[in-house]
This record gives structure tokens, C-alpha cells and sequence, in this order.
């Protein structure tokens, strides 16, 4: 019988995922997974590279039963999201997919809303946290604190460390553009096995996400953002203001729950390095047995949990 109703639970939970509604959304066509009660307390998850909405399908699950209203969107360049006019930048800087969201919330008519989010969503709900802090009740951020800027990632790190980011130098390169247009399934997959190297997901597992990446705009969007870190690439003239805020390394004020996998195989800060730059109630969890840089999918109990947890901070 428990085989029976864990079986049933993922059922439900992939039916939840595979049921995407879209709208317009700044210039964007957002595409997302909703779940749980119309009028219950807003939570919305912010997936990473190379990832999708997928890694929400169980943490939707448990805080939909919990009675919260659980959006999952596809970020620009993921899914069903597409860009509203073919003339618009393909655009991958963290303060455009930030605003990105913002104006998904506005579309929604959500004021405010708790924001949890892991890689690429970690850095986005970091940042709408630090500058919206009215739009964002709590804060959930797997390796806590993000936010970055070109200034910083201009630093030369230690040997070891920039080896865990090899994938940003060959992105850097003409070759690394044509290899992951050609590749990108295979590639990611690889940094699913190195970013997580204790998880044990199946091929059904990972192809449920890699339909994601067969979107027209990924490819652009995810070398734009890796080489605009290392300002190889321009960003648009609109979000300069937003990146010298945010280059000046705001602290966060909302309550925040930070959590990290204690086999994290992705680039990651160490949580003594980053716990100051959250001056509201704050705590932080790292989460044992083979938790890899895909927290929520690998532990959903667990960010479901820290989401609860950042909750009831802002009570």
C-alpha cells in the first residue's frame, strides 16, 4: 500500500508539472506550473542552469497540501517562455532575468511573495530580495548569498577554483557556443552528474528537464549569461543602474532561510562567507546524505520545509 500511494503522489506531482499556463509578462511570454489554492499565501520557485521546473514537481506537492499557492516559472530561455518580439535582446544578466520576474509578479497581480530559488534562481531571488524587498515576504536561497557583479568576477581566483568553472571559459570561446548548440543535451547532463555527483536520477528524470533546453532562445541566453559575467559580452543600457546597486553587494533584509547540499558538486560559497549579508531573521541548514547543487529535487522535504521555516519568520 505505501508503494501504491508513493506512486500515486508522483503521478499527481508530474500531471501538476506537465500543466502549464502562460502570460504576458514584460517582454516576455512566461510559461509556468501552478499548483495548490487560488487564494493561498503566493511562493515562487526559481529554477538554475541546466535545470527547469521539474526540480519543484515534490516541493510543490507538500506546500500545495500545506495550502500555499506554489508558481513555478520557466526563466527566459527555458520551456514555454519566449520572447514577445523577435528584435529583443537575448539578454542573460542576472538583473534581466530579476526584473523578469518582477513583472511576472505584476502580471499576476502578486504584490508580494515568499521567493525561493536555487543557481541561477537563487541569484534572482537574491536579487529581488535586496532591491525590492517589499515584493519578496521570505526568502529561501540554496547556497545562499549570489548576487554578483562584472567588477567582482574580474578577480582572478585560485587555480582549484576556477577549474569548477570550466564550463564559463569554454562558453567564453566561438567553439564553446557550437559545442553546446550542438551538444546541449549531452552537456548538461553532464553537469547534472558533476554538480550532483551522488545522485542517482534516471534517464527519465533528466529527459523530463532536458525538453526544457530545446527552447529557441536557450543556447543564446545561457552563453550571454556566463560570458557577461566575465564581461565578455555587454549588457543593455537599461539595467545599468539595477548592476551598480547591485555591484555595491546589497545586504538583504527579508527573513531568509539558506540552505546547501552537503555533496555539492557546482561552485558554491562556504555559508560562513555570506550569513552577514542577512540582517533580518536568518537561518541556515546544510543538508546531509549526498545532497547535490540540485537541492530541491534531491531533498524536497527539505527546501519545502526551509520555505516554511522562512514563512513563519515573517509572521
Amino acid at each position: 500500500m505505501k508503494h501504491i500511494l508513493i506512486a500515486l503522489v508522483l503521478f499527481t506531482t508530474s500531471l501538476q508539472a506537465q500543466t502549464i499556463k502562460q502570460i504576458h509578462a514584460g517582454v516576455l511570454n512566461v510559461g509556468y506550473a501552478e499548483s495548490g489554492p487560488a487564494g493561498g499565501k503566493a511562493v515562487i520557485l526559481l529554477h538554475g542552469w541546466p535545470y527547469d521546473i521539474h526540480s519543484y514537481d515534490s516541493v510543490s506537492s507538500i506546500l500545495a497540501n500545506k495550502g500555499y499557492r506554489v508558481i513555478v516559472p520557466y526563466l527566459r530561455g527555458y520551456g514555454t517562455t519566449t520572447f514577445l518580439s523577435p528584435k529583443t535582446f537575448r539578454n542573460g544578466q542576472q538583473s534581466a532575468l530579476a526584473m523578469d520576474m518582477i513583472a511576472f509578479m505584476d502580471a499576476l497581480k502578486i504584490k508580494s511573495a515568499i521567493i525561493g530559488g536555487f543557481d541561477w534562481g537563487a541569484r534572482t531571488a537574491d536579487i529581488m530580495a535586496a532591491l525590492w524587498p517589499e515584493r519578496v515576504t521570505a526568502l529561501v536561497s540554496v547556497s545562499g548569498y549570489l548576487i554578483g557583479s562584472q567588477q567582482a568576477n574580474a578577480a582572478p581566483l585560485k587555480p582549484k577554483a576556477e577549474l569548477a568553472w570550466w564550463y564559463q571559459f569554454y562558453f567564453a570561446t566561438e567553439r564553446g557556443q557550437q559545442g553546446y548548440a550542438a551538444n546541449t543535451n549531452e552537456f548538461n547532463q553532464l553537469i547534472w552528474e558533476l554538480a550532483s555527483p551522488k545522485w542517482q536520477f534516471d534517464s527519465a528524470t533528466y529527459r523530463a528537464t532536458a525538453a526544457a533546453f530545446n527552447n529557441p532562445d536557450h543556447v543564446a541566453i545561457v552563453i550571454h549569461n556566463y560570458r557577461w559575467r566575465l564581461g565578455l559580452a555587454q549588457g543593455e543600457k537599461q539595467y545599468d543602474a539595477l548592476e551598480k546597486e547591485l555591484a555595491a553587494a546589497p545586504a538583504i533584509s527579508v527573513p531568509t532561510v539558506t540552505l546547501e547540499g552537503d555533496a555539492n558538486g557546482a561552485p558554491h560559497p562556504d555559508p560562513a562567507q555570506y550569513a552577514a549579508k542577512f540582517k533580518g531573521p536568518y537561518a541556515h541548514h546544510t543538508i546531509t546524505g549526498g545532497i547535490g547543487h540540485n537541492l530541491p529535487q534531491e531533498a524536497p522535504v527539505a527546501f519545502a520545509n526551509a520555505v516554511i521555516e522562512a514563512d513563519s519568520f515573517a509572521k
